[in-house]
């Protein structure tokens, strides 16, 4: 009786030979180009420069952890730490909300629903500076905030003059030229939730604050997570406003550690200490990125 042999299996290519995986590679390449380039080098560049004394002439030397040991005994890198949670701590609230109620209101269906959405989201594609120059004149003792507070019977005044309200200012300017890209974000989030369980909680005489509240918020923690780091991120990072508005004053009342950064490095040609500095912010950013991760991972 003849012995039946089985055949051996095809060798499987490996994954990352197959053609899907290639095509999807030639997709994948620019962006991994562009971010090397302008994100990951200039980092690592940042780090390393925040390491070394380097003068006008292109002299670099070498100095260790010295910048950073100056600059933790800096009483301004304080200030400027401070000012940043501060400005942080009101601004991401106020973008957060804003965009929530924004994404609500245009969350329905009605005719023409697009054109309220595109002009919402209008301030996310308007120039910083631009913004910036018609924000100053707003919060000027001359212009219309300063108007409806002698309406009001308060005395007039320029909020970007005052220690105490030029960061709520700024951090109003923040919100209203942010909303627009966070409200697309949360409007997917509200899009992707089944209508049914809006139609069974009204069966069940919930209020509308109620299907809000017990639905909606819930199914788009995922989206709201995501819109939080993006606010974090930028708040910690916030220049051109209060380069274009403030100039990092009164006092050093709005100068922030991305100004104290453009500050050190071109204004006092301090480039080493300046991206120290940098390093220092991107410690910062990461850490609270993690912490917000850990929060929500829990809460899942």
């Amino acid at each position: 009786m003849a012995e039946t042999t089985t055949a051996a299996p095809p060798k499987r290519r490996p994954w990352w030979r197959s053609p899907a995986a290639l095509f999807a590679y030639v997709f994948v390449l620019p962006y991994l180009i562009l971010f090397t380039v302008f994100r990951l080098a200039p980092a690592i560049y940042g780090i390393a420069l925040s390491l070394a004394d380097v003068n006008l002439v292109g002299r670099v030397k070498f100095v260790g952890l010295e910048n950073f040991e100056r600059l933790f005994a800096d009483p301004i890198f304080w200030q400027a730490l401070l000012v940043t949670v501060i400005y942080t701590v009101i601004a991401i609230p106020l973008c957060v909300i804003i965009a929530i109620l924004a994404a609500s209101l245009v969350n329905r269906p009605l005719r023409g629903i697009g054109v309220y959405r595109v002009i919402f989201f209008l301030p996310v594609v308007t120039s910083a500076v631009m913004s910036g120059v018609i924000w100053k004149w707003v919060f000027s003792e001359n212009g219309p905030i300063s108007a409806i507070q002698v309406a009001l019977g308060l005395d007039p005044g320029s909020w970007l003059g005052s220690t105490t309200m030029v960061l709520p200012a700024l951090a109003v300017v923040q919100a209203w030229s942010r909303f627009g890209y966070d409200m697309l974000i949360l409007l997917a989030g509200m899009l992707a939730i089944p209508e049914e369980y809006y139609e069974a909680a009204k069966i069940d005489r919930a209020t509308a604050w109620q299907r809000f509240r017990h639905i909606t918020l819930p199914l788009l923690r995922p989206a709201l997570f995501f819109v939080l780091i993006l606010e974090t991120i930028s708040s910690f990072q916030a220049f051109d406003h209060i380069l274009v508005m403030t100039g990092g004053g009164p006092v050093r009342a709005s100068y922030s550690l991305t100004y104290m950064i453009y500050d050190q490095g071109f204004n006092y040609s301090e480039f080493g200490y300046g991206a120290a500095a940098g390093v220092i912010l991107l410690a910062l950013i990461l850490v609270i990125s993690l912490i917000q991760n850990m929060i929500v991972g829990r809460r899942r």
